[in-house]
Order: structure tokens, then sequence, then C-alpha cells
């Protein structure tokens, strides 16, 4: 748990979020409705500022290498001036200017504009996040976020491999181009990790699916239920699209190589948030699907500190556990800021997140603990099953055994998952130490590569600045082609029909 000694900052502002005590009962979002006096109150806040770092300011690198402040260069000042003045559409429309998905950064992102506020120096940050919330939340409400159909076609037809925030972004932007887009998903509902990787209670999925319905009646198709390189060869797509976006994630989870992994109650974080979140839709629906993987009444332990991690331990509350363990082998942060952690870059410091705040309150105590390693997972009463975790304690050396009836490992990923579609292109995922603001390469001949596919995990704000950089990118490609379409490539062979996207 951690230390008494080094408090952690609060989980966010009182007014932001549900009590602690009711949202752990409830799959419903944990955010308090938007408050327009709030949001006028906090820009009138940002009015003070002399230099906007919250902003990319001249090329500013933070302390963990990248530009501090926004990743997507949203005019911060502007759009908080604009909502102190009451002129709420404005704000919205200076918003979508450089935002695709305001309405999941409001909730997802973590926020490096206000850990690169110069009102954060002497006194709490400008609350950014929280003035994106309540203007997206009002342009919703207000009907002022239309379909945007672009006034004539250039006859190109593009296809963007996954409908992620990466390829969501990249889609809208090349169809308000007039490109004609298809985004291709091998789930069975398009959103990516925004549908079935982040639960319910962070990221409502009607927001989700409002934003995918606006997409498609501006003229985007969606096609779900298609693994491209496996349903349908690369070949196929190549002759049926004028260039191809790769923004299929990177899904592939880090394992952990330990005695026990093969036994029964030890799951990948993925696993077990994509069947909660299906079970939960389910049963909205009126259905009765319930989750593969269930922690009610379970003792659970959950391996890995990040964001991931804390969405499983959210879960697990709200099954029912018994009792709730995070652990990880990172050391604990300091409580606030320090000397390796320089202003306007990230704090680095230890935040209390919603899940471990609703973990307090059902437990009592912090579900965290911190310099843990995991040793091997042991069997338990019933035969290959697990029942619980062998752990090294690092400030110690010494071992100790945690009861566990359930045991997710949220440890991360390593690349993309769609191996035979990257054999066929002859490309690879993940490419060595790029950044979100590199220049973007076509990994292919018209084959382009964008978000978590390129750059590794990260976050959905900068997966929104890489889908609006492969957008441009394909954009000037298809510009700078002239005659007919592309021809099949005669080095590529299809895999399955064609799919007939040119009628």
């Amino acid at each position: 748990m951690p230390d008494s000694s080094s408090q952690p900052e609060p989980e966010q502002p009182p007014a932001t979020l549900r009590p602690a005590s009711i949202r752990l009962n409830d799959y419903y979002e944990v955010y308090r409705p938007g408050d327009a006096d709030e949001a006028v109150r906090e820009g009138r806040r940002c009015m003070n500022c002399g230099a906007a770092f919250c902003q990319p300011s001249g090329g500013y690198v933070a302390n963990n290498g990248r530009p501090a402040g926004c990743p997507i260069d949203n005019k911060i000042p502007e759009w908080n001036e604009l909502v102190t003045q009451d002129r709420w559409r404005e704000a919205y429309e200076r918003l979508a200017l450089t935002n695709n998905l305001p309405e999941v950064t409001s909730r997802l992102c973590p926020a490096p504009c206000q850990d690169a506020c110069i009102v954060g120096l002497n006194d709490r940050p400008v609350g950014i996040k929280r003035i994106e919330r309540a203007i997206s939340d009002r342009a919703f409400d207000e009907g002022w976020v239309q379909p945007v159909t672009p006034a004539r076609r250039t006859g190109r037809r593009v296809a963007i491999i996954g409908s992620g925030p990466a390829g969501l972004t990249a889609a809208d932007q090349l169809n308000r181009l007039g490109h004609r887009v298809a985004v291709f998903e091998r789930s069975d509902r398009p959103g990516g990790l925004l549908m079935y990787g982040v639960p319910n209670m962070k990221l409502d999925k009607s927001l989700v699916e409002r934003r995918i319905d606006l997409l498609t009646k501006a003229g985007i198709t969606f096609r779900t239920g298609v693994e491209i390189g496996v349903d349908v060869g690369a070949a196929t797509l190549l002759a049926e699209h004028d260039a191809v976006v790769l923004a299929c994630g990177a899904l592939r989870a880090r394992e952990l190589d330990i005695p026990g992994r093969t036994l029964r109650g030890v799951h990948r974080a993925m696993d077990y948030l994509t069947g909660s979140t299906r079970a939960l839709m389910a049963s909205k629906g009126g259905g009765a699907e319930a989750p593969r993987i269930h922690a009610q009444g379970k003792d659970v332990i959950i391996i890995g500190g990040g964001d991931t991690g804390a969405d499983c331990i959210a879960t697990a509350l709200r099954q029912g556990c018994r009792s709730v363990r995070n652990i990880t082998r990172r050391p604990q942060p300091p409580g606030r800021r320090d000397a390796a952690h320089p202003w306007p870059g990230p704090t680095g410091a230890l935040q209390m997140d919603y899940a471990h705040a609703e973990g307090s309150v059902r437990f009592g105590e912090d579900p965290r603990d911190f310099e843990a390693q995991p040793l091997a997972f042991l069997e338990g009463d019933a035969a290959g099953t697990v029942g619980a975790v062998r752990v090294r304690w690092l400030d110690t050396g010494e071992a100790e055994t945690l009861p566990a009836d359930l045991v997710i490992l949220a440890i991360g990923f390593t690349g993309a998952d769609a191996e035979p579609l990257f054999a066929q292109l002859g490309v690879r995922s993940v490419v060595p130490r790029a950044q979100p603001h590199d220049p973007m390469e076509a990994a292919a001949p018209g084959v382009f590569m964008a978000g978590d596919c390129r750059i590794g995990p990260s976050l959905a704000v900068h997966a929104i600045a890489e889908g609006r950089a492969a957008a441009e990118q394909v954009d000037r490609y298809l510009k700078s082609r002239d005659g007919p379409r592309r021809s099949q490539p005669r080095d590529l062979q299809p895999h399955a029909p064609p799919l007939n996207m040119m009628a």
C-alpha cells in the first residue's frame, strides 16, 4: 500500500467526479454532468496567463521526451476565453478545428496541457479538461455537432484498418477532403479500444456509437467482423483502394513468463475488460450474456500499475470481488513533482485515480502495492486453477504468498497483433523510436501507418494526432498521383474473394 507519509495528489477536484461511495455501485460514467458556471470560472483563471505552455511552445521537449502541452495543438486559451464570454458555439468550433474526438479526450486524456499549465506553478492548474468536456457536451446537447459531408468527391478510395481513435480520426479527415473512405474492423462493433478496451464508467459507449453514427451519415463506410489479412487478403484490399491506412492498434499483450502462467484463472487485461463490456452492452439491449471472466466473490490480484490496471480494479469492484490488490514492480512515486520531473512536463507524482479511490472506499485502503515482483502463480484447491501469487518485495527482499482466485495481467503491450496482414504487406509493427510528431512515412507504396501500431502503446490524444498526420500524408500522396486508380500488385496474391467495394 502507498506510504502514508507521501500522500498522493487528489484524484481530481471534488466537483469533477461523482462520490466514490455511489459510483462504484454502477457502470455509469464516473463524472458529474458538465457545469457551465464552473467552466467559466476555470476559464477566467486561464486569462491571466502570459505564456500558453498548455500548447507546444518553441519546440520545448518535456521530461518524457515529447513536446510539452497538448499533442494535437488545441487552441486552449482561445476556447477558454470564448467560454468566459458566453460564446459557447464559437468555443466548440475552435475546439473542433484541432480535435476530431473532444468527447473522448475530455474523458480519457491524462491532460498533459494541465501538467504544463503556468498557473500550476503556484496554484492548482486550470481545469482545461473539464472546460473541454463542458464545451463538447453542450455542443452535442445543442445540436451543433453535425455530419461533415464534402461538397465534392475526388473519386479516390481509401481503406482504413482499425476503428480506434487513430482510425476514426484519419477517416474523418480524409472524408472531409472528399475521398471515399471504408473502415474495416475485425470486432463486431466499430470503435476499437474506445468500444471494448475502456470501461463504460470512463467512456459511455453511447458516445462512441454517436460518433460512429455521425461519421456514417457523413459518408464513411464501416465494415465490422472483417479481419484484413485473414478474411480478406492485403492484395485484394490494395487492388480496390488507392491508399491504405494501418491503424490497428498495438494489442499484442506483454507476457509474464513465470511458473504457473497456464493455470486457469490467470487472464490478460483486455480479455477481462472486453468481456465485461460485452456483457454490459448485452444487458442494456435486454440480453443476459455473462462475462466469461468474473470477479464476484473472488480474491483478485491485478499485476501492472497503469491505466489499464486501474480499469481492472474498477471493474472487479463493480463485479463484487471479495478483495482486490494491484501490484507493480515500480517504486512508489513521490507525493509531489520533484527535481526529476521539472515543469512543464508530467509531474511524475503519485495520483489517486478513480479506481484507487473506489478501492479505498470499499476496503478502507488504497489497493496498490509498489515494488512487488511476481515470482510464480500457485495452484489452489481446485486442480489446475490459480489459488495464490508468490511475490518478492523489492524494498526488503522478503517473499510472500498472496491469495488469489483471479489474476489479471495488465503489464502493457508490445505491438500490433495483426501478423498475417503485416507479413503480406512486408511491414513491421511499431517503428523504433517513432514519436507522434515525427514525419509520417509510407510503410509501403500506398500504405501508411498511424497510431499505436506505428509508435507503440500510447494515449488516445496521440492516436488522434497520428490519424490527422496520416490523413494529411495520404491526401498529399493521392494528389501526387495522376491517371487511373491502382491496379492489383503483381507480387501480392489475394487471400479472399474481392470486396466488391467498387460497385
